[in-house]
Parts: structure tokens; sequence; C-alpha cells
């Protein structure tokens, strides 16, 4: 899959295209569905699947929407559609310019003469164009014009993205990780950087990669510790991970902490993935250090077993 982040690269490009259009934040299962006809007309007709996609977030521009929370990140987005055998991802940054576009600059300019669209497959409900002021019979009726065919995607299929994203959203914040595992079809994902910390782990015996995203806008699961999986220079090593404050060590400052099983090396400043496989508790304050290593041990034993479950 090719990323391509600005529209004038593509232009040279002989491929036809057939394109669908969104943010597909999670990229779950009712975005597949979509994604999987893309990918599967693109092969039978011999063009080339491209997801047209906008960032920031049209709501950080229009709305000034500080507070809200997506399922991916860019590259994490980036990632699993490349998993799925998509042709290219179109990252056009979005701006208030750009939002004043007509449907008819629109369509002719991006999807037409820059992505070369010979087919559009988008929803019902799709809305474009300056104050979103055209829809999918403008969008038809641009298509006879300029010689492009368009396929609905019926009101069902999108309430079914509708939906799953907002209990996705909803599983994560009360932790309710298998819920949100299975609308998305894989392990939630978190992906930051190692940084260095207080090393306090260390001193009871579960050293911890505290890992550091980048993206305010990422969400954070609720508090508490989980079951994880990632790859360390190309070996899966699975462990526990704490979301929250520390309380028992008096700490202030929320942080994502990782105690990865049977991994001794150095982590710090390498960029690394998790993926979120189960939840065991709520954080917790614990009167001594001593409580808080047993439970720590209580929480790994825990964890080995959902482990064995998992790959049996």
């Amino acid at each position: 899959m090719e990323t391509i982040q600005d529209i004038s690269r593509f232009k040279g490009i002989a491929h036809q295209t057939v394109i669908t259009i969104g943010t597909f934040d999670g990229v779950h299962l009712g975005h597949r569905k979509i994604l999987e006809r893309l990918i599967n007309d693109a092969k039978n007709s011999g063009l080339k699947s491209t997801v047209l996609t906008f960032f920031p977030h049209p709501r950080m521009v229009l709305q000034k929407d500080a507070d809200i929370q997506l399922l991916n990140t860019l590259d994490e987005k980036r990632q699993i559609l490349e998993e799925m055998g998509l042709d290219y991802l179109i990252i056009y940054p979005f701006t208030k310019k750009f939002s004043r576009l007509s449907a008819t600059e629109f369509v002719r300019d991006i999807l037409v003469n820059s992505l070369n669209a010979k087919k559009i497959i988008i929803g019902y409900d799709h809305r474009f164009g300056r104050n979103r002021n055209a829809n999918i019979q403008d969008l038809i009726a641009f298509g006879n014009t300029l010689d492009f065919e368009v396929e609905e995607i019926p009101a069902q299929e999108i309430d079914e993205v509708s939906v799953s994203s907002t209990k996705i959203r909803k599983a994560l914040l009360e932790g309710d990780i298998t819920t949100a595992n299975n609308y998305l079809s894989y392990p939630y994902r978190l992906t930051g950087t190692i940084m260095k910390g207080k090393g306090l782990g260390k001193q009871f015996g579960f050293p911890t990669a505290n890992l550091h995203i980048e993206e305010d806008y990422k969400l954070i699961p609720k508090n508490g510790v989980y079951v994880v999986t990632g790859e360390i220079n190309g070996m899966e090593y699975h462990g526990m991970m704490n979301i929250g404050f520390n309380p028992t060590v008096s700490g202030t400052k929320k942080s994502i902490e990782i105690n990865f099983f049977d991994f001794n090396g150095n982590l710090y400043d390498q960029k690394i993935q998790v993926g979120i496989l189960h939840r065991i508790r709520d954080e917790h304050k614990f009167d001594t250090i001593d409580e808080l290593r047993a439970q720590l041990i209580k929480d790994k034993d825990q964890s080995l077993e959902l482990i064995s479950k998992t790959d049996a």
C-alpha cells in the first residue's frame, strides 16, 4: 500500500481508481464490510482501491473540538488498512479553506482530476462540498457528467458502522475490552515511545516500560490493569499493563506502564505497539509496597492463565 499526503504526487499516477471516502476511525467490523467491497471491486475491475481520508479530523478544525478522542492514530490506521490489502491511502489535509470548496470543485478537481476516480463507493447519507450541501444524488449526477460510477452503501450498513464506533468508544471508556475487541475484530492498539520512568517497578521485581503516546487525541481505555501483547525486535512478548496514577507510590500523573514477561532488554526510546487482550481489574491504592507486590504476583498468574487460554 502506498500512503500519499501530498495529493499532487498522485496526479502523475496513471492508475484509475475505485474510491471510498471517510474517517474510518477504528477500521472496525462495520468499516471492513465497506473496505472489503472496495478492495474486491478494484481487483475485479482492474482498478486501484483507494481510501480518501482527512487529517486533522474535521471536528478538530471546524468545531475546535480539543476533546475529541479517536480509536486510531494516523499511523495505526495506515497499518490496519495496509494489512487489509488496500492499494492507496490518501490523507488529505483538512483545513477551513478546504471545507469551503464547492461540491463541483471537490468532485472535479480532487476525485476525478487528481485521484482518477472511475468508481466511488459511498454511503447513502454522504454529504460533501461547502456547508455539506451536496448529497449522493448530486454525486450520481456528477458521475454522469464526469464519467464515473457511484455505488450506494445502503442505510443498514451505514447504521452498523455508526453503532459500532459509538459502542467501541463507550466500551473502552468503561474498561470493557472484550466488547471493543469484538467490534474491532482485532485487539485495541496503543502505540508510543518508551520513556524513562522512576524505576520503582524494578525495585520490587516488576520492571515496567513507560509508554508515551504523542497523539493527545488517542482514546486511552479506562484506568486499570490489562493483559497485552507486543512485538519487540521481531519477537512476540506478553505482559501486563497498568493505566492510571500509581496511587500506592503517590503518583500524580497518569501513565501507561507495561511489564513484559520474559524480557530483560533496554527499551528506552524505542517505538512499540501493544494490543490489549483482557482487562484484569481496576487500579487500587494499597497500604504497603508488599501488598502491591503480592497483588502484582496474582495479576501475573491471572495474565498467564488468560494468555494460555487465548493461545489454546
